[in-house]
């Protein structure tokens, strides 16, 4: 990948919506090279999805919880459960395997509480578990889905290409 890809990264990361003359534009390329580009991209598995970021405020799931999961064992099989049963409930945004002294953490959009407690016990019936602690987030100070782009993982783009591609 080279420093295109990346002002290419950047720009979908912000606005997907943008077209393909628009961004071609941007990064100095006619149309064509572009597309192809962000084909490669997602080809690549680079780029993994494309989608609408909604406010989950004004679609009814304004409680955001950071649920911190103690295994009840450390067992393929309770591993098996517990990834089944997260998968299957829609509450849960993401789900991420610790180091340190809690085993799992996850991301959980509700309602209110009623709906976070009914949540809670369809949770702890998917396996045994040591421990749940439930944190309530009272205002998200800062949200992007937008990851960084390292340096590192880009290299110049060299001339002969770029006189190819345009």
């Amino acid at each position: 990948m080279d420093e295109i890809d990346r002002l290419l990264l950047e720009m979908l990361q912000d606005n997907a919506t943008l077209s393909i003359a628009q961004m071609a534009e941007r990064v100095g390329l006619s149309a064509t090279p572009c597309w192809k580009r962000i084909q490669k991209l997602e080809s690549r598995g680079v780029i993994t999805r494309r989608v609408a970021l909604v406010d989950p405020g004004r679609v009814g799931v304004g409680l955001s919880v950071l649920v911190s999961v103690e295994a009840g064992e450390h067992t393929p099989e309770w591993l098996q459960r517990f990834s089944a049963g997260v998968n299957a409930m829609p509450e849960i945004m993401e789900v991420y395997r610790m180091a340190g002294d809690i085993d799992y953490m996850l991301r959980v959009a509700v309602a209110g509480m009623a709906e976070y407690d009914a949540f809670y016990k369809r949770l702890i019936a998917i396996a045994p578990m040591k421990n749940v602690t439930s944190r309530f987030a009272m205002e998200r100070m800062k949200h992007t889905t937008a990851y960084p782009l390292h340096p590192g993982s880009f290299h110049p783009r060299a001339p002969a290409a770029a006189a190819a591609e345009d």
